[in-house]
């Protein structure tokens, strides 16, 4: 469950409820920025903030605040070292994390109904005061900000990174399930009408047939989204390709053997286009784990993609 709907839930049934938020996070700290947690007063706990007993530790926090009245919005940062004489997490995997405890009541049912409810784009703004919905882009990035001792902390909702697959087969269907629960919008493309592997591809959120020679008039994409090229053949990657360079991608992967790609690039380079580009292609796809199966060929693929993403 969403933690916005278990939110949601919890004060609908007049259940007061704790937010913990990772504010802000440095080195290798297992709480990273943006890692969220719920405690209700009757038990129930959704999410992590990094786990280990530095988590249970603070779960016991907040369930001792919730029993206390009139508690405000309160910080603390861990250190997840023996080095520092104060606020050592219990784990000693170095960095530090600063977590946030947002104390939640029925008064805060309308708004993280509406949270809760929002669409990707909207952003969640957190101070000192507690949580505020914003439509508009802010003018500060989003993350952790401070400034003449007052902090406040911004991240969009319900953020999907896009990916946009080209080729509905076996490995096209396989990195769609692996990708569905890592998180990613996925839109996956093929030219074949009727391709069994498609029509059972219940991860991805959009199937689109199209013709691959008309690709650029339709596509839809931004400079932060990923695409991985996998289609049924050489000459369709070809085609595919020579489109998408004509764009921005975060990431670009396509999928094959060395043979295929040196193939690809002689006779790309021959046609004049600059071998340079390849400089921003992930080709062939995937970290190298000598992958065999189509489960592992996507496994290694989305294994390259979150390295990446959380570069």
């Amino acid at each position: 469950m969403d933690i916005w709907r278990f939110l949601q839930q919890k004060l609908g049934d007049h259940i007061p409820a704790m937010l913990l938020l990772v504010l802000e996070s440095e080195g290798s700290s297992p709480g990273r920025q943006g890692f969220k947690m719920a405690v209700a007063a009757d038990g129930a706990i959704l999410g992590t903030i990094g786990g280990g007993i530095m988590e249970h530790k603070l779960v016991e926090k907040a369930k001792t605040m919730l029993a206390q009245p009139s508690v405000g919005v309160t910080t603390m940062r861990q250190y997840h070292d023996k080095q520092h004489s104060t606020d050592q997490s219990g784990m000693i995997c170095s960095g530090s994390q600063l977590v946030c405890f947002i104390p939640l009541d029925t008064e805060h049912l309308p708004l993280v109904g509406q949270i809760a409810g929002q669409e990707a784009g909207q952003y969640l703004r957190v101070d000192a005061t507690g949580l505020t919905l914003e439509s508009a882009r802010p003018d500060k990035p989003v993350g952790y900000h401070i400034e003449d001792s007052a902090w406040e902390y911004r991240e969009i909702l319900h953020y999907q990174p896009i990916v946009h697959i080209f080729g509905g087969g076996h490995v096209g269907l396989a990195l769609s399930e692996v990708l569905h629960f890592l998180g990613f919008y996925i839109k996956i493309y093929d030219d074949r009408e009727g391709l069994n592997t498609l029509e059972q591809n219940r991860f991805a959120h959009e199937k689109h047939i199209i013709s691959y020679t008309r690709l650029a008039e339709t596509l839809q994409s931004t400079p932060d989204d990923y695409a991985v090229i996998m289609t049924i053949g050489y000459r369709q990657d070809k085609l595919i390709f020579r489109q998408l360079l004509e764009r921005d991608w975060f990431y670009l992967g396509m999928l094959g053997s060395g043979q295929k790609l040196q193939t690809l690039r002689e006779e790309l380079a021959a046609e004049g286009l600059d071998p340079a580009c390849w400089d921003r292609v992930f080709a062939p796809v995937g970290l190298p784990i000598f992958s065999k199966t189509a489960r592992e060929i996507a496994v290694s693929i989305a294994a390259e993609m979150i390295r990446e993403k959380n570069k």
